[in-house]
């Protein structure tokens, strides 16, 4: 299916280069002296036989605590099914672990499938949790009556953002060529999940909790830069609580000394007309010219 499946034809794949700061040879975070690596990120397809321990891993870290409530394992396996459909990001080798993917699955043709029919539930059931009255609203009956992409992404935490407009342009490119193939990928909305999180007092310091209001006006902060330009393409977007989340996690994943990090799950729903031009936007915005 177009480029990328051409590029793997011919033993290709598309190089990006990233820049990342390293302390200098002696270790001291005190010197100012930086050296640059420079990293070439390969984009692939999905092979069954390879990504299969490495996007479960990531999906794990996309649903956070909730990914207990879900097969992981089978929702793995629907997602590498849809090989051409979708990207994994490697260093090296094809034959390593994905350091980030990103997909659409197709819900009408997977949803009488366990970990497709579960997912679908409990996005239905959180939009409902959500901050935002028209998601809430509107998910579970586009859900129920639509045909949707659920768009699907994660990365290791100390990848650069700027691996993202390359992976959602192939995504795109990918979803236009199904399409034309007569492929069942002429979708009326694109429903992403991601995460925000929110900085919170800890539990641990002489007991202190922040009051209602102070948690209500907790500022939310993007783990995918690229979710703040998707959300201006929108039709609606929101943050929802993890079913297994508590005080603790949030401690556990202390950012400073006196604060935890609360995560959230996060919803963009967009129109399929809109979703090419929010991806232009995302590209746009991370890779200015």
């Amino acid at each position: 299916m177009g480029k990328k499946r051409a590029r793997e034809a011919d033993g290709q794949s598309t190089p990006a280069v990233a820049s990342a700061d390293k302390m200098d040879h002696d270790g001291s975070s005190d010197d100012e002296d930086f050296d640059i690596v420079n990293v070439d990120f390969e984009w692939f397809n999905f092979d069954t036989e390879i990504d299969f321990h490495g996007v479960k891993g990531l999906l794990r870290q996309l649903f956070d605590v909730d990914a207990q409530l879900f097969d992981m394992s089978g929702l793995t396996d629907v997602v590498l099914e849809q090989n051409t459909i979708g990207s994994t990001v490697k260093v090296d080798s094809k034959a390593n672990d994905a350091y980030a993917f990103l997909t659409a699955l197709n819900l009408r043709e997977h949803r009488e499938k366990k970990p497709v029919a579960d997912l679908i539930s409990y996005l239905s059931s959180k939009a409902g949790q959500s901050n935002n009255e028209t998601l809430a609203a509107t998910v579970p009956k586009i859900l129920a009556e639509n045909h949707v992409g659920l768009v699907l992404g994660e990365r290791l935490i100390n990848m650069p953002p700027e691996i993202s407009p390359p992976m959602y342009s192939m995504l795109v490119d990918e979803l236009e060529a199904a399409v034309e193939d007569k492929e069942p990928y002429d979708f009326t909305h694109y429903l992403v999940v991601s995460k925000t999180y929110n900085e919170v007092q800890s539990i641990l310091d002489d007991g202190a909790r922040k009051n209602k209001k102070a948690k209500e006006e907790a500022p939310m902060f993007y783990f995918h830069p690229e979710d703040e330009i998707l959300k201006k393409h929108a039709i609606a977007t929101g943050s929802f609580p993890f079913t297994k989340d508590d005080e603790s996690v949030a401690d556990s994943k202390r950012a400073f000394q006196e604060m935890g990090v609360k995560s959230m799950g996060y919803m963009t729903l967009i129109e399929a007309a809109k979703f090419p031009a929010a991806v232009r936007a995302v590209a746009d915005y991370m890779n200015p010219q």
